[in-house]
């Protein structure tokens, strides 16, 4: 007669549970509780929250990795991401995952073909302001990712086109991010600058490309957890979950 083997039960709920669509790797929780809120109620898709050093063995069960870390970034979670990505995987960063902090990081920014560059602001250094009020331009609009299900607001002059626009009030812009290769540009951004009477036009808002198998998407808005409740944006980031 065969032994019986048995399996405990916590085992085998565990392994009826169905998967997280979407990990998202973050420091600032309260932020992307309200984004994987947003997720689960317009795509119906679940979302993991954890952090950086509680990161699953392996990424790829995941549809979706989405990255919102303002402190540093460890090498380990740096080369699991981009593994990730190079492997087929949809990388999401979010906000500061693309910002000053990043640029000790040896492969971060070379990978997605970004400079920050540290010259003099005045002579195109990178450079970021908070708190501030600016405008999010859809720069795509025959992409499903800016159009479909998103209400704008309003519609602004951007670069002499009139374009559809939301505002985002109260957070935190970054400009002169610069691009070193190709990609296809999804939002803008326009700030005037009070101080100075300055506005400010540039491709920046949103973006992605092809990085290895896999496609990596940028975008700037998200300092505050509010800004992730800003309706139109909420759509756009829910609508890279669903798109192929």
């Amino acid at each position: 007669m065969k032994p019986i083997l048995l399996i405990p039960l916590a085992l085998t709920f565990a392994a009826t549970l169905p998967a997280e669509d979407v990990l998202i790797v973050a420091d600032e929780i309260p932020a992307m509780e309200v984004l994987a809120k947003q997720f689960q109620n317009r795509t119906g898709k679940t979302s993991r929250i954890v952090k950086q050093t509680d990161l699953p063995a392996s990424l790829t069960p995941f549809k979706t990795v989405a990255v919102y870390i303002h402190k540093d970034i460890d090498a380990g979670p740096e080369h699991a991401f981009l593994d990730y990505l190079n492997g087929g995987g949809k990388l999401l960063l979010l906000h500061h995952s693309i910002s000053s902090g990043k640029r000790k990081n040896k492969d971060w920014l070379p990978a997605f073909q970004i400079t920050l560059p540290i010259t003099p602001f005045e002579n195109g250094g990178y450079k970021y302001f908070d708190p501030v009020t600016f405008d999010v331009v859809n720069l795509a609009p025959g992409s499903a990712i800016t159009t479909s299900n998103v209400h704008y607001t309003k519609k602004v002059s951007y670069q002499g086109r009139e374009l559809d626009a939301f505002t985002v009030a109260n957070s935190e812009i970054y400009l002169n991010h610069q691009f070193d290769g190709p990609r296809t540009k999804l939002l803008g951004i326009k700030w005037t600058d009070p101080k100075s009477g300055k506005t400010y036009e540039q491709d920046t808002g949103g973006w992605y490309k092809k990085v290895g198998k896999g496609e990596v998407y940028y975008f700037m808005v998200g300092h505050n957890a509010a800004d992730f409740d800003n309706d139109p944006y909420a759509q756009i980031l829910a609508n890279v979950l669903e798109a192929k």
